[in-house]
């Protein structure tokens, strides 16, 4: 008997690794690079022999001792779709296949932001979007730090259609399409990106030792056991601090939604605004706000709701209703509801706010309307509010995800064997506490890839950090434009491309809804450097040189396209020079053919010169006549 069960048990297991298996890139629906040699590779058992067909000809090779197989295909044109067959002891057959170019798409979250975040802003534009031949493969969120993993948990190509769309990256949708309308060949594009990710943690093990500090960090890590007591530790803290607040909160336990409810000793706030700056003072907890309005007309069966953003985390009634809920700070609040929970004359909305750290409240210059049909009705000024739980401040979380190694052993290398045309990345806003050390970390991942794709030096394009937070009147320092400086230093780095984007973003949010323009700036340098359009003027100008006449520093761009200019015809802002002494101030700055010339009458020895040196420039306008913004930059002479 026992000889009968080990025989059944050695059949069913022989069974099991005699099936060649793919890795979730390989499969239905995928873009492969065209004009460079395939890999196709998966597992099997030992010394599986195994058959691939496609595009009319056969492909054979025999797996490993340890089960990996890989087989090389030759370069081919665009073109498909087409199908592809592997045989051994199964058979899969993959469909719907087309060659084109494919593009790695990381970095953070203004890369991961999804199209179904944008949707309000280009809702027309996302309504005509159906296009099989451009194709998104999302990468899942991990993280690893033992080893490489070989694949991904899930995982499927989509093509860009009204089904999946909003599941895109939204500046990854905008650069393919920019591209696939100028030269008709389909885009593939890898979205691996994560929220909140510094640079370190997308290089590898072997490339993080140039870093003592990160290959340090990423000692602790490496067997899992100190992220794991971290990450323990953290739930039970957010677990009791969120039970804590739904036990003892005042408003949930009397129903401040009810819109019955006697309000008349409640104190008032103006939305937009943050109760630190009003008479609650800067506390921790859950506040509720309430407001009446008016409804003349109830036509309409549908309505919305749109709340700019509230720090952190809301949930909304309206009459009493339930109609949505955020759980942080970052979305914009747009909560669709039925209109049948309105009635004309009085009605009432209440907002539950909690606020675990930091100042709570709704953010400023953003939208807070009740949207009825055709009728616009405002929700800003005056509201009542009353604190219903304080609570000392949730300590802030370790993000385990987020340090060295982790997130290029999970989400870049099972991408290795796949060939691309290049690298977009969007990334850096986690990287603004240490800005000096950036552009030696952005030159050491894009050589760890380029070695482990071994495709030589492919393109690798990336958007510079946008402007945000309040501006200010005077010259200053400023972490965000150092860090822009130093990805202006990473183009040193052969075949990379930098998008400015200094123009675009909002003083008010860390994501700005315009990924638009991001894309087709991206797409502008791919042209260019990438596409063969020589020609094309893909940057806004570009720092050079400098030199001191008299008071004055002349200053030399590339990229200047067909002339520089002052946007809207103004006078040039944004430009400040100091002497040796580095104190900055307020340069004139005026330009003279295809040069900038800046001086200040109090700075007789100019040495230094800055532009657009601050986290927010709004007042920053030099262009180039192609309508494309200079980048920020310092620089000393020599």
């Amino acid at each position: 008997m026992k000889k009968i069960l080990i025989f059944i048990t050695l059949f069913i297991c022989s069974g099991i690794y005699a099936q060649i298996k793919l890795p979730r890139l390989i499969s239905d629906g995928m873009v492969l690079q065209r004009n460079i040699p395939l890999k196709i590779w998966g597992w099997a058992s030992p010394n599986e022999k195994i058959e691939i067909n496609f595009n009319q000809k056969k492909f054979k090779t025999t797996a490993a001792k340890d089960g990996n197989w890989i087989v090389t295909l030759p370069s081919q044109k665009a073109g498909g779709p087409y199908e592809m067959t592997l045989s051994a002891s199964n058979t899969i057959v993959l469909k719907n296949i087309l060659i084109g170019d494919v593009w790695l798409c990381s970095g953070q979250s203004n890369m991961e932001l999804p199209m179904e975040r944008v949707k309000g802003k280009y809702k027309e534009v996302i309504a005509k979007i159906d296009n099989n031949n451009i194709r998104q493969f999302l990468v899942p969120d991990q993280y690893e730090f033992a080893k490489e993993n070989r694949d991904f948990l899930s995982g499927e190509w989509l093509s860009a259609n009204p089904e999946n769309i909003l599941k895109f990256s939204a500046v990854a949708y905008f650069f393919a399409d920019e591209i696939y309308q100028k030269y008709k060949i389909p885009i593939g594009l890898i979205n691996s990106a994560l929220g909140g990710s510094p640079a370190e943690s997308w290089i590898s093990v072997e490339a993080v030792k140039k870093f003592p500090e990160y290959d340090v960090e990423y000692q602790k890590f490496k067997d899992g056991t100190l992220g794991a007591q971290i990450e323990a530790s953290d739930k039970k803290i957010n677990s009791t601090w969120y039970s804590t607040i739904n036990n003892e909160d005042e408003g949930l336990k009397n129903k401040w939604s009810n819109p019955d409810l006697e309000d008349s000793d409640w104190k008032n706030m103006n939305i937009p605004g943050y109760w630190a700056d009003n008479e609650l003072g800067n506390v921790n907890g859950v506040v509720w706000f309430r407001k009446e309005f008016a409804v003349s007309n109830l036509k309409e069966s549908n309505a919305k709701l749109i709340l700019g953003r509230i720090v952190d985390a809301d949930s909304v009634y309206v009459n009493g209703h339930f109609v949505g809920t955020t759980s942080y700070m970052y979305p914009p609040r747009i909560y669709p509801f039925d209109a049948k929970f309105l009635k004309e004359g009085k009605n009432e909305i209440a907002i539950r706010v909690i606020n675990n750290s930091g100042r709570g409240g709704f953010v400023e210059d953003k939208p807070y309307e009740l949207i009825l049909g055709n009728e616009v009705i405002d929700l800003k000024g005056s509201w009542k509010y009353k604190l219903g739980v304080k609570m000392l401040p949730l300590p802030p979380q370790t993000f385990i995800r987020w340090k060295p190694v982790g997130l290029y052993n999970a989400m870049i290398a099972p991408l290795k064997n796949y060939a691309i045309k290049g690298v977009l990345w969007y990334q850096g806003e986690s990287s603004t506490k240490k800005p000096q050390e950036y552009s030696a970390l952005m030159e050491t991942l894009i050589t760890n890839w380029r070695a482990e794709w071994k495709q030589g030096a492919f393109p690798f394009l990336y958007v510079q950090l946008t402007n945000f937070m309040a501006p200010k009147t005077e010259p200053g320092e400023s972490n965000w434009a150092a860090l822009r400086q130093q990805q202006k230093n990473t183009l040193g780095v052969p075949n990379t491309g930098m998008a400015v984007t200094i123009d675009i973003g909002e003083w008010n949010d860390i994501h700005p809804l315009n990924k638009y323009d991001v894309g087709k700036r991206l797409s502008l340098l791919a042209r260019k450097m990438v596409y063969g359009e020589k020609n094309l003027v893909a940057s806004g100008p570009l720092f050079k040189s400098m030199v001191q006449k008299g008071n004055a520093l002349v200053l030399s761009f590339t990229d200047i396209g067909t002339g520089l200019m002052a946007k809207d015809n103004k006078p040039l802002k944004a430009f400040e020079i100091a002497g040796e002494d580095g104190k900055f101030v307020w340069a004139n700055a005026i330009i003279e053919g295809d040069k900038i010339i800046v001086s200040n009458a109090t700075v007789l020895n100019p040495t230094r010169v800055r532009y657009a040196w601050a986290d927010n420039p709004d007042q920053a306008n030099l262009y180039n006549k192609e309508n494309l913004p200079a980048s920020p930059f310092e620089a000393k002479l020599n």
